[in-house]
């Protein structure tokens, strides 16, 4: 969702590019579909990493991205986001001397504890180009030290996918093709501090039991988490619909039929402001709190979602006016100015404005 408006906005300005795909997400449901709905061209290479811990995913990404990199000698390598395959792709191109731009920098949960906040620091350190989403995310890199001339606003390509495929969001088809009752939550649980610890799946649970009996429950399962919540009592039920992934499209649907989305993922919080859905997260930080500041998210701990989800059906949440700063569809076309602009003044010598 990040990187097909920025491909597409680099071709409009004739640039050559090669896309990598490394495997870290692999299956169709989370990973093909994407390539087909967002009409991202097919990847160049398919490093097929697969799943594995941490150290061995990072590493079996590194070792063989590594001879690709060094075989191209780009540019740029440009990354996304804060998953295992940013953090590696940095590693090594910053040890090939090869210049990283890294988009959506600047986010920070400051919960080490996750693994994606250790990738988006050391990403972020080692990037020459950081491409900011939002305000906050310049000042935590100004904080850690990183200066200005490194530094560049442009708004959110992910928004820039959810406002060109508008008129392709369903929600009456997907509502009628699953059987849905309205209202409805759209719920997403994946997170080790949600799903992974017996007592965590738990609680999980019972805030989804709870939460069916105010309001029809729909939760596509990310394989993750899947086992450790059904030991935990998590069954579907024509209240509580657990469903498989779905693709981009579909998703996305769902999300804007709900009266209200439950999650703990960072993506869906900058989605549901966008979409004007309210949106509670289960997680006790986010590295996105523009979406707090601007009253679209709320944090909260599993044992308050039922009476928050109440007060939202009473009529007492009210949408923004106004989207976030640069949050307009035209992030990606920023962020090709930019990344045209420092490889131009690499070849001339002369510093991008």
């Amino acid at each position: 969702m990040k990187a097909a408006p920025v491909i597409r906005a680099l071709d409009a300005r004739r640039v050559d590019q090669y896309l990598v795909h490394t495997g870290q997400h692999y299956d169709t449901a989370m990973s093909g579909v994407f390539f087909d709905e967002l009409r991202l061209p097919r990847p160049d290479v398919d490093l097929g990493i697969g799943s594995g811990s941490h150290a061995v995913q990072t590493a079996r990404i590194m070792t063989a991205f590594e001879p690709v990199a060094q075989a191209l000698c780009p540019a740029f390598v440009v990354v996304y986001g804060d998953v295992n395959s940013t953090m590696a792709a940095s590693l090594v191109a910053s040890k090939l001397s090869i210049p990283v731009a890294h988009v959506e920098a600047g986010l920070r949960s400051f919960d080490n504890a996750m693994p994606e906040e250790i990738n988006r620091r050391v990403t972020d350190l080692l990037s020459d180009v950081l491409l900011v989403t939002a305000p906050e995310g310049i000042e935590n890199l100004h904080s850690e030290g990183i200066p200005d001339t490194r530094i560049h606003f442009v708004g959110n390509p992910m928004i820039d996918t959810l406002l060109s495929n508008l008129d392709r969001f369903d929600s009456e088809r997907l509502i009628s093709q699953l059987g849905l009752a309205v209202p409805y939550a759209a719920v997403t649980m994946h997170r080790p501090s949600n799903v992974d610890d017996p007592a965590a799946a738990s609680r999980t649970v019972l805030m989804l039991k709870q939460l069916s009996e105010l309001v029809t429950v729909v939760l596509p399962l990310h394989p993750r988490g899947r086992a450790s919540l059904a030991s935990a009592g998590l069954e579907s039920s024509e209240r509580l619909r657990v469903i498989e992934p779905l693709s981009y499209l579909d998703f996305i649907s769902l999300v804007r039929g709900a009266a209200v989305v439950v999650t703990d993922s960072g993506g869906i919080q900058e989605e549901t402001t966008v979409l004007d859905v309210p949106c509670l997260t289960v997680r006790r930080n986010t590295e996105r709190p523009i979406t707090i500041s601007h009253g679209t998210n709320r944090l909260t701990e599993p044992e308050h979602v039922s009476a928050l989800v109440a007060g939202i059906l009473d009529g007492s949440w009210r949408a923004p006016t106004e989207r976030p700063p640069l949050w307009d569809g035209h992030a990606s076309e920023r962020i090709a100015n930019t990344l045209t602009s420092h490889a131009v003044s690499a070849i001339t010598g002369d510093h991008p404005d």
